[in-house]
């Protein structure tokens, strides 16, 4: 199967997802040179971008005849499925030797299958989830572990690039979503032994950001502590990374941990309550909110508020 590129500045790409990351990280490529013709199912998100000087197109397939590379950034794996095999999907126009990278986080089982049956029509896939919040996709500053064919990824970083700060090939396809998923367990982990921090410090009538301010100077520190603490002790949670989006990276991962006979203790309990919280009204909200369920179910009254993002 040929190798596909190299995609250089000047060169069109498509764009599928314009949410919260994908607008963010699809006006990073425009910035970067590259001409971009984009879908999404908000016609509103389509019409800033095309206001930004993007081509609009009316389905994922219009995108493939337009570009040989196109980047997707959607919200599950069912969605990924009907933007590349769905009746108007990519697979439909998409010539052989093209090349999709997935910045969506799915399950690795789902990025392997999807790559089997592009390749069946010479197309390559890069899973390529990626690390750093909403203001790393406006600011083109994050962090993406890829998935996939060495050539295909060389031939696509420059417009990876756009986007991301940092991008570590981490292995065969599915290798990415495997990383981006312990990056997820691990930093709830994290949130986790700061949200007992905070409640233990304020049930013995400690100031909690004076408890932080100490911690940060020893072995605790950690970018829960120094990031989502203030925000927690302050009661504001506008996100950010929204809640029902970390309970979904989460399911995934310990899925695909027990699909493998392991068990994830700590990101089992991160879940539960990830999932009082979104049950709870709080879906929206900033997943460090968690720390803010933990503290209430200890019988703590803390005034919170999501602001207007």
């Amino acid at each position: 199967m040929s190798v596909p590129g190299p995609f250089l500045p000047g060169s069109r790409v498509g764009f599928i997802g314009l949410g919260a990351m994908g607008g963010g990280m699809a006006r990073c490529v425009m910035r970067r040179g590259f001409a971009l013709t984009v879908f999404a199912r908000h016609s509103e998100a389509v019409q800033a971008l095309v206001e930004a000087g993007a081509q609009a197109a009316e389905s994922a397939a219009a995108v493939g005849r337009h570009a040989s590379l196109v980047f997707l950034s959607l919200p599950d794996a069912a969605a990924v499925d009907d933007a590349l095999f769905g009746p108007e999907g990519l697979v439909r126009t998409l010539a052989a030797g093209s090349c999709v990278v997935d910045t969506s986080t799915i399950a690795a089982t789902s990025a392997r299958e999807f790559g089997a049956r592009l390749r069946a029509q010479g197309i390559w896939l890069l899973d390529a989830p990626v690390s750093g919040g909403q203001a790393g996709a406006n600011d083109g500053t994050l962090g993406c572990m890829v998935g996939g064919d060495a050539d295909a990824l060389a031939a696509s970083r420059e417009a990876l690039g756009a986007f991301c700060k940092t991008i570590t090939h981490a292995g065969p396809l599915g290798a990415g979503q495997t990383i981006k998923a312990c990056n997820q367990v691990a930093v709830a982990g994290a949130l986790l032994g700061v949200a007992d921090a905070l409640t233990l410090a304020r049930v013995q009538g400690v100031d909690p950001m004076l408890m932080r301010d100490v911690l940060l100077g020893g072995a605790a520190r950690s970018f829960s502590l120094e990031k989502h603490a203030p925000r927690v002790i302050e009661g504001k949670f506008t996100p950010g990374f929204r809640a029902h989006l970390m309970r979904k990276d989460l399911r995934l991962a310990l899925e695909t941990a027990r699909s493998g006979g392991a068990e994830l203790p700590s990101a089992a309990l991160a879940e539960q309550l990830l999932d009082a919280l979104c049950e709870g009204g709080r879906s929206d909200w900033d997943w460090c909110a968690l720390a803010l369920q933990v503290q209430q179910q200890a019988g703590l009254d803390i005034p919170a508020q999501r602001e207007p993002s």
